[in-house]
This record gives C-alpha cells, sequence and structure tokens, in this order.
C-alpha cells in the first residue's frame, strides 16, 4: 500500500460495527466502507460547498420553509449536474488507487449510492445550514 493510501485510509473515521457484513452485495460493502466514511470525514466541507451553493442562487435557499429547504437540497444535487459532480468529486478525490479501481467497476450505482447518503447528511443539517446565512 502506498504512503498516500494509508495515510488516505487513517483520516476516516471509524465505521459503526455492524454495517459492514460479510453477506452483503459489493455495492453495499463499498457504501459502508468506504463511501460513509469518507462523507462523515468530509462533512464540514459538503456543507460549505453547499451554503456556496446557496449564496451564488442569490441565497434564496434561506428564506424558505424547511420543507422546501429539503426540496431545495433534493433538487440542487438530482438537477444540477456540475454541482452534483463537485460534490462526488470531494468523495472520489479522498479514494484510495484500490477503491478507485472497484468504484470505476460500478460507477453509476455507486455514484446513485454517494448522491443519495451526501442528499441525507446535508438534509440532516438543515438547522445548521439555515443558520449559516452569508452575509453578503
Amino acid at each position: 500500500m502506498s504512503l498516500r493510501d494509508s495515510s488516505l485510509k487513517s483520516l476516516r473515521p471509524d465505521v459503526i460495527t455492524g454495517t459492514v457484513k460479510t453477506e452483503m452485495s459489493s455495492e453495499e460493502y463499498f457504501q459502508n466502507s468506504i463511501l460513509r466514511p469518507i462523507i462523515k470525514f468530509q462533512n464540514d466541507l459538503l456543507i460549505a460547498v453547499f451554503l456556496n451553493y446557496c449564496k451564488t442562487y442569490k441565497n434564496v435557499f434561506f428564506d424558505l420553509s424547511v420543507e422546501k429547504k429539503i426540496m431545495y437540497i433534493d433538487t440542487a444535487i438530482v438537477k444540477n449536474t456540475a454541482f452534483r459532480n463537485s460534490l462526488k468529486d470531494l468523495i472520489i478525490g479522498l479514494f484510495s488507487v484500490e477503491e478507485y479501481s472497484q468504484y470505476i467497476e460500478n460507477a453509476s450505482a455507486l455514484n446513485k449510492r454517494m448522491t443519495g447518503i451526501i442528499k441525507e447528511r446535508l438534509i440532516s443539517h438543515v438547522q445548521v445550514l439555515s443558520e449559516a446565512r452569508p452575509t453578503t
């Protein structure tokens, strides 16, 4: 294992035991052992990127009801390809070379899982996002 790969893996938070089981599909195993720890590690950056996205689009997010904020998050990730790709890049950039090789074998299914987890994480932080309204 290269120094880069071992360094990247050492940065990740531990996975909760029980989320990784031997009878899982390869996609589910990848999700729980690789994607979830990286996304958790990148949480603060994901929030900052989303807040910048909101600022770019005239801060309308901050004037919405909670229900509409959730819809806004969903729409931003589902419909804005450039934004979705930038979020995925924040995660993929922390893969080891071996993990990247596994990822490209089933990138489409893993991308859906990745964006779903990111969307859930942002939605679960909707209150934090609401309180972080930029001043300008």
